[in-house]
């Protein structure tokens, strides 16, 4: 496996749509672990084939357990092709923060829930549906494949923080996706 260059704003490439995925290959398959292993080493939760320079459909997300939270989905994923078939309507406001914007946080609505369906790295064909952080995770993540960045769904500029120094290697872990 690699580490790979993550793309960082303002590059164009992060506003574009990525392509759906007409036959997942053994190269897709180590791209997917590779994208696995630079968003574990970036610290993040989740990364989406165009913050890797890649513009297909595809995504890895990972949200760890949670002992203090026994309620909270968490999981690993590698998803192609995957898209949102059915959301809640509550919506709740929540950190997020991306590899592709370092230094900043901000307070973004999503749905609360949702229900995806997609392929996992094998094609088979996988549906989940999530709640809480993990559906934010998801919603983020589905974004960058649309090219829309978190930024765009902050409903006015205080919205937006931006982390002390120290904070940006500490604390990312917990809102980065």
């Amino acid at each position: 496996m690699a580490l790979l260059d993550i793309v960082l704003v303002p590059d164009p490439m992060l506003r574009e749509r990525g392509k759906k995925v007409a036959k997942i290959t053994p190269a897709m398959q180590r791209l997917l672990d590779d994208m696995a292993e630079t968003m574990r080493d970036a610290r993040g939760v989740g990364l989406a084939g165009p913050q890797v320079g890649v513009l297909q459909r595809i995504i890895v997300v990972e949200v760890p357990k949670d002992e203090e939270d026994p309620k909270m989905q968490y999981g690993f994923y590698q998803l192609v092709n995957p898209e949102i078939v059915k959301v809640s309507r509550e919506l709740e406001e929540g950190v997020e923060g991306c590899l592709s914007i370092p230094g900043y946080t901000g307070d973004v609505e999503r749905h609360a829930s949702i229900e995806l369906k997609g392929f996992d790295r094998n094609g088979k064909p996988i549906k989940v549906k999530a709640r809480g952080y993990l559906a934010r995770v998801f919603q983020h993540e589905i974004d960058h494949l649309d090219g829309v960045l978190y930024l765009d769904r902050l409903k006015s500029a205080d919205k937006l923080h931006k982390l002390p120094p120290q904070e940006e290697m500490q604390d990312e872990t917990e809102v980065v996706a």
